[in-house]
């Protein structure tokens, strides 16, 4: 039996020297730089490069790939004890080579490129020259590909892509998008729609405007017309109407590696709020010693240690049985349960540090922000929490009678039957005696 809350000794030891490193030489970044995803920004090549070299020469670089593809093939187990720690810094996953969205588009790449496509653009993005866009959600619909629009018509030995994308992520600085399409509007948007491979600099791309998160450096998410684009018949990524299977390539991992993040933003919080509490005094006392401070801060204590054991456990599973169709639920719960958990310990870190907590100052706004980013990448919380009760619900079988299984009476009726024999001899020798 297996059911261990220890670190394997050694690889201890490169959390704690991720743990150090992460704070004193990567988290300085968030406060000099712009956004971590200007590859091309010469003070990026002065400040970052040198840093991901450590972490390559360390054989840290880009964890969640397998050797096949240059990494350590770490577990999710692994992986989510690192990105605790990443996740208190918007640069730690580029210097680790594990940032998003580009980490789910090359598995994308690596399971549907062609193997010039993986030198031209899979290669480069690996190795954090380049990066990418997920572009999928629409104005007028969001996350819904019910109500997309946007087209890819095959014309000769090239697809034709007509459409507009909203909130494509990263475009601004990205090489190369991957663009979800309708290719077959004759049938449901599950089986009608493919992905594809677009250059950034291929003609008909027009970026509307730049779009963003107060949380974030620069406006790096962007409204683009794809007006008339054509692409190399090869730059599907599957087979027509192959879009949902290629997408849940990136997507059982992208949430959990999230989560996995999203604790130590969190964690990040909590740490400031302790640190005010034990420190301030207001109406004669330390706010330490009041007892609603107190309760916020047991909250929080309690709903991070309640999240980060859920994400651990689904790590755990995925692990296991190797098969994110199998974990769906899980994963479907911890993305449903991270927004909360930030929001709630980042508003009472603010509440805590009063008009400071509110301001520039402090990075509460911006958790908070975040959280609400986190409640709708990669599926609204509501999408999972119904596919979580969906599951659940499969489980069980519905009562053919009248009343429910576990109603007390028809319990008690099959309680007296079972053991109708033994009562009747123990009456009957009570009587004797």
């Amino acid at each position: 039996m297996a059911w261990d809350f220890e670190t394997d000794p050694d690889f201890q030891r490169e959390l704690d020297w991720i743990d150090e490193f992460v704070r004193t030489e990567v988290e300085p970044l968030d406060f000099v730089l712009g956004s971590q995803y200007d590859v091309n920004d010469p003070r990026f090549t002065k400040l970052v490069r040198p840093l991901q070299q450590i972490v390559k020469d360390r054989k840290l670089w880009a964890c969640h790939l397998g050797p096949e593809l240059g990494g350590p093939g770490y577990g999710q187990v692994k992986l989510a004890l690192m990105n605790e720690i990443l996740g208190r810094s918007h640069f730690a996953p580029v210097v680790f080579g594990c940032q998003a969205p580009d980490s789910g588009n090359a598995e994308i790449l690596a399971h549907y490129g062609t193997p010039e496509q993986k030198k031209r653009y899979l290669e480069p993005l690996l190795n954090n020259d380049i990066v990418s866009c997920f572009s999928m959600t629409e104005p007028q619909g969001g996350a819904d590909p019910k109500v997309f629009t946007t087209r890819a018509v095959r014309d000769g030995d090239e697809w034709v892509i007509t459409g507009e994308k909203w909130f494509s992520s990263n475009a601004r600085y990205a090489a190369f998008y991957i663009v979800m399409a309708v290719t077959d509007p004759e049938v449901s948007a599950y089986k009608g729609m493919s992905m594809f491979i677009v250059p950034a600099d291929a003609p008909g791309i027009e970026i509307i405007r730049h779009s963003g998160l107060s949380s974030e450096g620069a406006n790096t998410h962007s409204y683009i017309r794809y007006n008339q684009v054509r692409v190399p018949a090869d730059h599907i990524l599957g087979k027509p109407g192959q879009a949902f299977v290629v997408a849940q390539t990136r997507l059982g991992g992208g949430r959990i590696h999230h989560a996995m993040r999203c604790i130590g933003q969190s964690k990040r919080a909590l740490d400031m709020m302790c640190e005010r509490v034990v420190s301030r005094h207001t109406q004669g006392t330390l706010l330490a010693e009041k007892q609603m401070v107190q309760e916020k801060i047991a909250d929080s204590w309690i709903e991070l240690e309640q999240f980060r054991l859920l994400v651990l456990r689904t790590a755990w599973r995925i692990d296991k049985l190797n098969d994110y169709r199998l974990v769906r639920k899980d994963i479907s719960a911890v993305k449903a349960a991270m927004p909360k958990v930030l929001h709630d310990i980042a508003a009472r870190a603010l509440h805590l540090h009063g008009s400071l907590g509110l301001s520039t100052e402090m990075p509460f706004t911006g958790q908070i922000i975040q959280s609400f980013m986190l409640g709708l990448a990669d599926g609204p919380t509501e999408v999972h929490k119904v596919t979580v009760a969906r599951e659940i619900l499969g489980e069980y079988q519905p009562s053919t009678e009248l009343f429910p299984s576990y109603h007390i009476p028809r319990v008690r009726a099959a309680a007296e039957a079972r053991y109708r024999d033994v009562l009747a001899q123990m009456d009957a020798a009570e009587r004797v005696s």
